[in-house]
């Protein structure tokens, strides 16, 4: 009867250890699911944030775009002559052009930290 018991003491030993290691794996899986929402929590809010921002960046360089295009015209329609206007239509347009790359680069660079920081947030990295 002792081998019977013996066996029966190991079948429940090797039982309990196979529970406590599932029961462990499960515990890690939690709290790695749990990190893992907690950081696409996190990215949301800088989605959202950055959006914000994004908008309000583009709108203050339309708001920028559009005095600009009013100080031309304004300039254009008190020019003594044609060559004043060309004049004034010339410097509009190479400020104009001026102008746009620096709000596209002020742009891009918003958006490339955004996404850097979106990355890091996800991966756990800042």
């Amino acid at each position: 009867m002792a081998g019977k018991n013996d066996a029966t003491d190991a079948m429940k030993d090797a039982t309990g250890k196979a529970s406590a290691a599932a029961s462990e794996g499960m515990a890690r899986a939690s709290e790695q699911m749990r990190d893992a929402g907690e950081r696409m929590q996190a990215a949301t809010g800088a989605m959202t944030d950055t959006g914000s921002k994004l908008g309000m960046k583009v709108l203050e360089q339309a708001e920028m775009n559009t005095s600009e295009a009013f100080k031309a015209m304004r300039a254009a329609a008190q020019a003594n002559d044609l060559a004043e206007v060309m004049r004034v239509q010339s410097e509009y347009l190479r400020d104009q052009g001026s102008r746009s790359v620096t709000q596209a680069r002020e742009i891009g660079e918003m958006i490339a930290e955004f996404g850097r920081m979106t990355i890091g947030q996800m991966t756990g990295r800042r």
